[in-house]
């Protein structure tokens, strides 16, 4: 079938993106389900950090790749073989397959899928095929795949273990957000950093993911500081909840301190501020991605020493079917305004636009709307 697709045509191109222009928005071919995938027609899809990790050149993927990882939909379709998900279905869609057979799969979320993680690094569905064509010159040339999922676009195929459903009362924009920054921000702190009840946290990175893990944290009867660069953030987390929130310098001036403190931003810096503002025996979770290149540099003495813990999450440590129905239901019950992540809506045109707003820190989660 033949859908509309924004395809990141080259990565490292320089900012701003609204004039070198990375992204060619226009129709794309795409093959029908094979064996154990669906078709979903997109209904919502955010644009996150890890997009433009890839667009600005930080996480190389295969190009031309049409990006989008975060996202909810539709099933129109149904490969053979798939027996659990009808159509009519709304699936949210996570960026980290699960086999369920694997090693990785078997650490209970500690660790990634191995098979969707080689199959994520190859730019393609899990089943090693790709769908995406089209024609340049005369010549077929296929597009790569997102994170199994390539949601920048009016339709997907993606493999059964990409999806989780949900009931039809959760709309397209909470169920997209359910997709990458509720589980990487809530998987961080229920996962990963497993605060004992009632126990304070610090978030650092205010983000679409580090507000997440503050909504959660919040939801689940913790007090949170947040911490960020960004003064606008600062009183935005006020607004959801924080009972006070700083910049690095005027958190780490007063001395503030937690034990168990999330790291949201994706850089060593923030790494460090995490790192400075948990308290001895206490837990720092690193839940960006930074540069691969990227170095912190901590006091080992100070780890020894005060019996700390870092604890690296990838996705929040999350089993996505185990953990999204319990977000679900923290929202149905009004506990977890999920509502307040949704920083602006947009299509898919303005999408170098958007990139350059997010690298500029002004926005939480923009979602685009089909």
């Amino acid at each position: 079938m033949r859908i509309t697709g924004a395809v990141l045509e080259r990565s490292g191109a320089p900012a701003p993106f609204a004039a070198s222009r990375p992204f060619t928005v226009g129709e794309i071919d795409l093959d029908p389900p094979a064996a154990g995938e669906l078709l979903v027609r997109i209904e919502a899809a955010g644009v996150c950090h890890s997009d433009l990790s890839v667009v600005d050149g930080n996480r190389v993927r295969q190009t031309p790749m049409l990006l989008g990882h975060e996202a909810a939909g539709i099933v129109e379709q149904v490969g053979d073989g798939v027996t659990d998900v009808a159509l009519g279905d709304r699936v949210v869609m996570t960026f980290l397959p699960r086999c369920g057979a694997c090693a990785g799969c078997a650490a209970d979320g500690r660790l990634p899928c191995e098979i969707g993680t080689a199959a994520n690094n190859a730019g393609t569905l899990v089943g090693g095929g790709i769908r995406l064509h089209r024609s340049v010159g005369g010549v077929d040339q296929a597009v790569h795949h997102h994170l199994g999922v390539s949601a920048f676009a009016s339709h997907a195929v993606v493999s059964r273990t990409s999806v989780v459903p949900v009931d039809a009362d959760v709309p397209p924009d909470i169920a997209a957000l359910l997709g990458c920054a509720v589980l990487t921000g809530g998987g961080a702190v229920i996962n990963a950093g497993r605060p004992e009840p009632a126990a304070p946290l610090i978030v650092v990175g205010l983000g679409g993911v580090g507000m997440a893990a503050l909504l959660v944290a919040r939801a689940l009867g913790h007090e949170v500081v947040g911490v960020d660069a960004v003064s606008a953030k600062l009183d935005l987390a006020c607004e959801l909840g924080a009972s006070a929130a700083f910049s690095p310098a005027d958190a780490a001036e007063r001395g503030i301190r937690a034990p168990v403190v999330i790291e949201a931003a994706g850089s060593a810096r923030a790494f460090e501020t995490a790192f400075d503002l948990t308290s001895p025996g206490g837990t720092t979770v690193t839940a960006g991605l930074p540069a691969p290149e990227a170095r912190a540099s901590i006091s080992p003495l100070r780890l020894t020493a005060e019996a700390r813990t870092i604890v690296g999450s990838y996705l929040g440590s999350a089993v996505p079917s185990r953990d999204i129905p319990r977000y679900v239901e923290l929202w149905r019950a009004g506990r977890l305004p999920l509502e307040r992540l949704v920083s602006s809506h947009i299509d898919l045109e303005h999408l170098d636009e958007a990139m350059d707003r997010l690298a500029a820190g002004g926005e939480l989660r923009q979602l685009i709307t089909f």
